[in-house]
């Protein structure tokens, strides 16, 4: 019913021009995304279907060929396997996929978020402003961590935005951005940070069973400050309480760029008993949502589970290991926005939220120039799922 009523309201909507869809290298949800389209388009019927606005609206494929090819330097360029002209063109393009290799004088590197973000704007010179329109998707949003300065420090996020903007960028959608008031370097462009919510709940509702969402079996915590409104904003949504760790630092040091971390401190109602949802917008190494959740343990907390945008895991999986094995956590919850290591997938404990139709439903959205508003806010299908996971599991 979500599909159908989802096409139906694009009905009479003229596409801004001809779609096509850039997958940068290490995105691998690419071919999923093209296919929800390809399926879409192919079952939708227009009544204006045979007009000129429409041509090219169905096709065999919406993915638009390029290479980046690196020259033994190190240097690369971008080219683009067919003409561009008129379309209205999505880059989907995942920085912190690591995983990806070249050679610069016979060494092996593994491609960081700098060369990730130098190849994207790469393919939009290649592009050459013979787009009608670029829309960059970049769900990691490159350099977002370092999104206010703290003495003499770059702004390197804000940076990088105003860079896409100024090469012809109209649009930019991440998820989760790390600091979403990071838009103001770009006050006149589009920018939406688009969260995760409902993908969350469904992942876990699909994989456990026996969870009850009310305030007396469930709390969801945020493991700081910064992750507050994103912990409010589900915890209201399930009627449940909520309650924030705060992180004491040593401010005497630096390490890393970083104060270091002394201790998590807890605040809000007792966790006695209750199942927990930790909820961030990343993992990186891991250490503070072990830390959170070791905390939660000795006040009592039920079973634990640590759910985050990004999954980045960047000390590994082994402190997640040992920390199922004590029973500290119970689950991990991420999405496949980011990077995802074949033997990280293959923990049990670990849950894969894909977000590939939900992109899907984004680019379709948007190139019939039409509102993501109701996309962005979850709230009826979230009611809608958990209805039917408390009839089936009544």
């Amino acid at each position: 019913m979500q599909q159908e009523l989802h096409d139906e309201r694009n009905l009479d909507t003229i596409p801004v021009g001809k779609l096509g869809i850039i997958s940068m290298k290490g995105v691998e949800s690419g071919l999923k995304i093209d296919a929800y389209l390809k399926r879409w388009r192919l079952n939708r019927k227009h009544d204006h279907e045979d007009d000129i606005t429409f041509r090219g609206y169905v096709r065999e494929s919406y993915l638009i060929s390029t290479s980046t090819p690196r020259f033994g330097t190190g240097e690369a360029k971008a080219s683009i396997g067919e003409s561009v002209r008129g379309y209205d063109i999505f880059i989907i393009v995942d920085v912190t996929n690591y995983s990806i290799t070249y050679n610069v004088s016979g060494n092996l590197n593994h491609m960081s978020p700098d060369d990730h973000f130098q190849d994207l704007k790469r393919v939009i010179a290649a592009i050459g402003g013979k787009a009608r329109r670029i829309n960059v998707i970049m769900p990691f949003l490159y350099e977002s961590r370092q999104h206010r300065r703290s003495g003499r420090e770059s702004l390197d996020c804000a940076m990088g935005l105003q860079e896409l903007i100024a090469m012809g960028v109209e649009n930019i959608i991440t998820f989760d951005a790390h600091d979403p008031r990071v838009q103001n370097a770009i006050p006149c462009s589009g920018f939406e940070s688009v969260g995760a919510p409902y993908q969350f709940l469904k992942g876990i509702c699909k994989n456990v069973k026996d969870i009850k969402f009310d305030s007396e079996h469930l709390m969801i915590v945020s493991p700081d400050e910064g992750a507050t409104g994103r912990a409010i904003y589900i915890a209201s949504i399930l009627g449940v309480e909520m309650g924030m760790c705060y992180k004491r630092r040593d401010y005497s040091k630096i390490i890393d760029g970083r104060n270091p971390i002394v201790a998590h401190e807890f605040l809000g109602a007792s966790v006695e008993g209750k199942d927990i949802f930790i909820i961030d917008d990343m993992i990186s190494s891991g250490d503070s949502m072990i830390d959170v959740a070791t905390q939660l343990k000795k006040r009592g907390a039920g079973r634990i589970f640590v759910i985050a945008t990004f999954g980045l895991f960047t000390n590994g999986m082994e402190r997640f290991d040992k920390a199922v094995e004590e029973g500290l956590i119970y689950k991990v919850v991420t999405t496949n926005l980011a990077y995802q290591r074949p033997d990280t997938l293959a923990r049990d404990y670990y849950i894969s939220c894909d977000m590939s139709k939900y992109i899907s439903y984004i680019i379709d959205t948007l190139n019939h120039d039409a509102s993501i508003s109701d996309l962005l806010n979850p709230y009826e299908r979230i009611e809608k799922l958990l209805d039917r996971y408390k009839r089936e599991n009544a």
